[in-house]
């Protein structure tokens, strides 16, 4: 059942002030004297001690909390190919997560440019000014190749969530599924709906993970993908399998665990039955899944599920990861978001499902309780302690892999991030109460 109504939706984004985002000063400008240490001449102050070191732009500068949310606008969501124009709405709204969860102020940029090169060279302008970048909502496969050349060519972090971020929380999702299954993950065979970047992303870091590639059979709209097949792009050739081993239903049969990035009613109970005992699903095509969870559990209650959606368990939402992995890439001032910073946040997420769950967290879920088990494997996006959890995780990957500027003390840290959450809590709901609005 829908929470909203269409008219309510554009309300929300065309009430008062148009949009989700607004830029305010966060310095006083009261007089002649305030004037002129925010512009000429005091500023010249500022700018003489970057010039002599540039590092110190993240002393003097917001450079050091400051994303560039860039999209092309080239794979909205499940709207497609709608254009920057149309897909601004999603980079404010991703603003607004970046704030909201970690305290990190955005700049959504969208432009008109559809090849590699164009998006490469733009990104590669905006180093000066931004502490890192998330790519967002470009289509596959030239996101594949826009990132890697930009993880090469600049010094600061570059992360594209739509790949990454559901490898990351579904592979927090593997992890305690094989723990409560006591299966390896070295034993399990996934069956992989879609072939777009958010599933080739998940499957190479369940590769990084330790399932083994060849366990790995990946469908796209022509089928199973194989070295059969002509024309297949060398993201796709990585999953080919070594023959034809026939349709969805028949690579269902034993399968440990089906991951849906496709489309609805990709898969159905018949199949569903076939799987391998205590299997997992992770079902997130949104708004409705590959299969509806009713449908799986009605056939197999033994199935670890998730699905996007936030009605059911072990709900599989990005933004359990991009804000934390951007704060602590952004505090230690990493220089790149690495596969073992992934791999961190993943097992930190992982552990923290097996924390006990305060009342308070459950009360906004409308629950009794939530405890580890086949139907919470997942922590819930709106558990503060994520942010606790995450970030120095990813923070302490970082430096452990030397890709970290700076070093932290991790339980300062810890305390730090909590007093600076509270702070900007408190800063953010004064500005959107002064408002007053009535949704």
């Amino acid at each position: 059942m829908a929470l909203f109504t269409k008219e309510e939706a554009l309300k929300y984004h065309s009430d008062k002030r148009k949009g989700k985002l607004e830029v305010i000063s966060i310095k006083p400008c009261d007089n002649q004297k305030h004037l002129s240490m925010a512009y000429s001449p005091g500023v010249a102050e500022a700018c003489r001690e970057i010039a002599a070191d540039t590092e110190k732009v993240y002393e003097y500068t917001n450079k050091g909390n400051l994303i560039a949310v860039v999209s092309n606008g080239t794979a909205v969501l499940g709207l497609g190919n709608i254009g920057p124009e149309a897909g601004k709405p999603v980079m404010e709204g991703k603003g607004v997560l970046f704030k909201i969860f970690s305290d990190i102020d955005v700049y959504d940029i969208n432009i008109k440019a559809t090849t590699p090169d164009e998006i490469v060279s733009f990104c590669k302008m905006l180093e000066p000014t931004f502490g890192g970048i998330n790519l967002e909502d470009i289509k596959a496969p030239e996101c594949f190749e826009i990132e890697q050349r930009l993880i090469e060519e600049m010094n600061i972090p570059v992360f594209h969530d739509d790949q990454h971020g559901t490898a990351i929380i579904s592979g927090a999702g593997i992890i305690n599924a094989l723990e409560i299954s006591g299966k390896k993950i070295e034993d399990i065979k996934v069956v992989v709906s879609g072939a777009g970047a958010s599933a080739i992303a998940c499957s190479e870091f369940y590769v990084s993970m330790g399932v083994k590639r060849e366990n790995i059979y990946m469908f796209d709209s022509r089928g199973l993908i194989h070295a059969g097949r002509e024309g297949l792009h060398e993201s796709k050739k990585a999953f080919a399998q070594d023959k034809d081993y026939g349709s969805l239903a028949d690579v269902m049969v034993g399968a440990d665990m089906f991951l849906g990035l496709s489309v609805k009613d990709a898969i159905n109970k018949d199949m569903v039955k076939t799987m391998a005992e205590n299997a997992i699903i992770f079902a997130c095509a949104n708004p409705d899944p590959e299969i509806p969870y009713t449908d799986v559990k009605e056939v197999r209650p033994d199935i670890l599920m998730g699905t996007g959606r936030s009605d059911f368990p072990n709900q599989v939402n990005n933004v359990l990861g991009f804000p934390f992995i951007f704060r602590g890439a952004l505090d230690c001032r990493a220089t790149a978001i690495n596969e073992e910073m992934k791999l961190a946040c993943a097992q930190a997420l992982a552990d923290l499902a097996k924390e006990p769950v305060p009342q308070e967290i459950c009360d906004a879920y409308g629950v009794d309780k939530l405890e580890y088990g086949i139907d919470y494997i997942i922590p819930k996006p709106l558990d503060p302690r994520v942010l606790t959890w995450l970030a120095p995780a990813v923070a302490k990957a970082a430096m452990d892999t030397g890709v970290a500027k700076i070093q932290l003390d991790l339980d300062a840290y810890c305390k730090e991030l909590e007093t600076r959450m509270a702070a900007s809590q408190k800063r953010t709901k004064s500005v959107v109460e002064s408002f007053g609005y009535d949704f």
